[in-house]
């Protein structure tokens, strides 16, 4: 996995939002939309870098497409960052 590209999808704090939101399950785009006062043109860049980053994935259904959050994604991440702390009682 590419850190770098997760990692800068993470530091926008409209995109931790979006994975927020998606913590309580799949959304349309229309639906996290709604949660934000930008353009849907906004919403769907975001959607883009979240996409990009493994973080979110989609999955179309008749004329919507729905997002929901990659939890292998986040679970490699909090390894690493867990390993990198490393044991402090050492």
């Amino acid at each position: 996995m590419a850190f770098e590209t997760s990692f800068k999808a993470l530091a926008d704090p409209v995109r931790r939002k979006i994975l927020q939101l998606l913590k309580a399950g799949q959304m349309s785009a229309g639906e996290i939309a709604s949660h934000f006062d930008m353009t849907q043109a906004t919403i769907s860049y975001h959607l883009n870098v979240l996409k990009k980053a493994d973080l979110i994935s989609e999955e179309k259904e008749k004329n919507y497409i729905y997002y929901s959050l990659n939890t292998s994604i986040i679970e490699e991440i909090m390894t690493w960052l867990v390993d990198l702390k490393g044991d402090q009682d050492e």
